[in-house]
């Protein structure tokens, strides 16, 4: 018992010792230190030019923190979505961008605001084979590009995009069709294939839409459909593969010559004088 006292005071001792080295330890590591705006500014400018996005997006980010009330503010807060962009972190680009359009809606980089957040999702546009709900949030944000900054320098890249994104899409609606098509649902297919018809009529998948739909009605015996499917593809694609194979299909005529090439107006070009 009187070892087991003697042992007391060097414990206590050694407990002692041990919460002084963890006080002296705890200092803070970020202490605040306030530095002037211009400093700031430009210390993060020096990380974006050294491709340091994930540092540029913090020191920009203190630039607001720090001095919340200067135009060098606003400045860092499009500058630092942009670096949050090039870092590949869309999700907090986006964020940071519609923070920015909700603080600054009038602002002179507002129009590059929303053409920022468009090419976040448009750069995320992956193979038809995936999800397309990026898709999607692309070619709303790519409209609303052309719709609020029409004479903007960024509203024709935009449009471009925009035809690019909806081919996409009907590219994504083709694939679906002839899932379906491949597997005798054809009603399910017709949609898919209308689809693209009716809502991406500018797109490169529409030639090929109308002759599957061509298929698919005579599949369902539905011949009126099927010939008058035929004779719009004919009139707006006339010298397409998809047109020469949609007629021999509904004419059983091997090769696909075209009611041109006939001695006498076959049935689609009748069907096709009776629509237009």
């Amino acid at each position: 018992m009187a070892k087991a006292y003697s042992l007391l005071p060097r414990l206590l001792a050694l407990l002692a010792l041990v919460l002084l080295a963890a006080g002296c330890s705890s200092k803070p590591k970020d202490s605040f230190v306030e530095k002037p705006v211009e400093q700031l500014y430009n210390g993060a400018m020096d990380k974006l030019a050294d491709q340091n996005y994930r540092g540029a997006a913090t020191a920009f980010d203190e630039v607001d923190r720090q001095h919340p009330y200067s135009v060098w503010a606003t400045k860092a807060q499009i500058m630092g979505a942009y670096s949050l962009y090039e870092a590949q972190k869309y999700d907090e680009a986006v964020a940071a961008l519609d923070r920015f359009i909700q603080l600054h809606p009038g602002n002179r980089d507002t129009a590059y605001a929303y053409y920022l957040k468009a090419l976040c999702y448009y750069i995320q546009i992956v193979d038809v084979g995936r999800d397309q709900k990026v898709t999607e949030q692309a070619l709303k944000a790519l409209q609303e590009v052309v719709k609020r900054f029409p004479e903007s320098r960024y509203a024709r890249d935009a449009s471009l995009k925009l035809d690019l994104t909806r081919d996409h899409l009907a590219g994504k609606e083709m694939e679906i069709g002839r899932w379906y098509e491949d597997r005798g649902d054809y009603l399910a297919a017709i949609n898919r294939f209308r689809r693209v018809v009716d809502k991406y009529q500018t797109t490169t998948h529409v030639p090929e839409a109308l002759e599957r739909l061509t298929e698919c009605y005579l599949a369902l015996g539905v011949v009126d459909e099927a010939r008058s499917t035929a004779a719009v593809l004919g009139h707006n694609y006339p010298g397409s593969e998809w047109y020469r194979e949609s007629y021999a299909l509904v004419t059983g005529v091997p090769g696909g010559a075209g009611p041109e090439a006939q001695p006498s107006k076959s049935w689609v070009a009748r069907v096709f004088d009776s629509i237009f």
